[in-house]
């Protein structure tokens, strides 16, 4: 079992910043890939960006290019995702997810984390 556990979220005017973080614990050598995906009111969950453990290549929605970054620090197993240039539409709950996969289709991560929510006022 993987457990992982999200932090960082809150309240930001648009244009403001915040960096998300998700602490990964358990069998953490089962996993390859790590996922951010978010959810918004009344819409389904999607994918924002996702990251391979080891090499570290990133994969992003279109939606978030150029303004949203995810890392990873393997010495504390934590993933992170710097949000940049946040917009109203970026309100979400925001979920961190791992798997064996590099997909961005949020039934082939088998781990998720409790959310952590997100809000850009305007």
């Amino acid at each position: 079992q993987v457990q992982l556990v999200e932090s960082g979220g809150g309240l930001v005017q648009a244009g403001g910043s915040l960096r998300l973080s998700c602490a990964a614990s358990g069998r953490t050598s089962s996993v390859a890939v790590m996922a951010w995906f978010r959810q918004a009111p009344g819409k389904e969950r999607e994918f924002v960006a996702l990251l391979t453990w080891s090499a570290g290549n990133t994969y992003y929605a279109d939606s978030v290019k150029g303004r949203f970054t995810i890392s990873r620090d393997n010495i504390v197993n934590t993933v992170y995702l710097q949000m940049n240039s946040l917009k109203p539409e970026d309100t979400a709950v925001y979920y961190c997810a791992a798997g064996r996969i590099w997909t961005a289709s949020q039934n082939q991560y088998n781990y998720w984390g409790q959310g952590t929510q997100v809000t850009v006022s305007s």
